[in-house]
């Protein structure tokens, strides 16, 4: 990176190796400070099978995204400062399902939670608790 010339808020387009392993194919641009940041849309892979396909601002996962781990687990939805803030969808490795609000994160507020055997379940989501689920019959 270091022969790219941009000014400070032109997007340019990057291919990048960090000391770490990690790879970023996508959009950045030059911070005040003069450092090149990861922002507007690309893709960061992880040696250890972690990938991050979408939106980044101020080199960090900000926005619309979609966040996928080598156990099978994803999760799609938005985030600010790198963490699930906003409306999302995760998915366990087992295949089951949260779709809902997130706060830094956390499962927050109304929200509906699709267990491995297809069965959905609506209520208010704490965290890792969710007291009152009511199962959603169709009929």
């Amino acid at each position: 990176m270091e022969n790219v010339s941009c000014g400070v808020s032109e997007l340019i387009q990057i291919s990048f190796v960090f000391p770490n392993g990690d790879t970023y194919e996508g959009e950045c641009r030059r911070s005040a400070t003069g450092a090149l940041e990861r922002s507007g849309i690309g893709v960061n892979r992880s040696p250890h099978g972690v990938t991050y396909t979408g939106s980044w601002k101020n080199d960090r996962m900000y926005g619309l995204g979609k966040l996928e781990h080598p156990s099978g687990a994803v999760y799609e939805g938005e985030f600010i400062d790198n963490k699930f803030h906003g409306r999302g969808t995760y998915t366990f490795p087992n295949g089951a399902q949260y779709i809902g609000n997130f706060t830094e994160n956390k499962m927050i507020g109304e929200g509906e939670y699709v267990d491995a055997n297809g069965l959905h379940w609506k209520g208010a989501f704490h965290d890792k608790a969710a007291p009152g689920l009511k199962l959603r019959l169709k009929m």
